[in-house]
């Protein structure tokens, strides 16, 4: 008896053990990922989410990149507009849907804007964040997508994504190349 549950207490403890081969796709509400701590990667591992810095640059900037073609081809860039100065960054999925970079004593360098806002106090049925292996990172509400990066294109087209204008609200999805390979703006 004594042999069973001991093989049945490491069965368990084996399950419940975090692999180190598997990565993060996804992250819940009020999760954060840190600058030079953590990052997404998506299912396939194909894309992966992070703070890097461009070329020579010393900013920091949010973005998705592929994680097996080359180091360093970015395909999307969150805060073009407004980089970090240091390795403070950090991202987090509020529970209203919105992704925030916050920086340092910054509450706030960039925010998503979530075309619908969400609240949730059950921490059983939330939000979350996904890198998919399209290169698209979709915040999704009980399996609603609320937002999605490829209506924010940057200098690449990946498979999926459209270009179309939004005939009610003039909004016009387009590409938006870099300003030097050390500056995404």
């Amino acid at each position: 008896m004594e042999d069973q549950s001991t093989h049945i207490f490491f069965f368990l403890a084996l399950i419940m053990l975090p692999s180190g081969c598997s990565a993060v796709d996804t992250i819940s509400a009020n999760q954060e990922i840190k600058d030079g701590k953590a990052t997404l990667v998506s299912k396939g591992e194909m894309f992966e989410l992070g703070f890097f810095s461009p070329g020579k640059s010393k900013n920091r900037y949010l973005g998705i990149w592929y994680k097996k073609i080359s180091y360093g081809t970015v395909v999307w860039v969150a805060n073009r507009e407004t980089p970090i100065a240091d390795t403070s960054g950090l991202l987090k999925l509020s529970r209203q849907g919105n992704l925030v970079i916050c920086s340092g004593g910054n509450p706030m360098i960039w925010l998503s804007n979530s075309t619908v806002s969400v609240w949730n106090n059950n921490p059983m049925m939330g939000v979350v964040v996904q890198l998919l292996d399209t290169g698209n990172l979709v915040v999704w509400n009980n399996n609603k997508m609320i937002w999605q990066n490829f209506d924010y294109p940057g200098d690449t087209h990946l498979p999926g994504m459209k270009f179309r204008k939004d005939l009610v609200t003039g909004l016009q999805w387009s590409m938006t190349s870099w300003k030097s390979p050390d500056d995404p703006l």
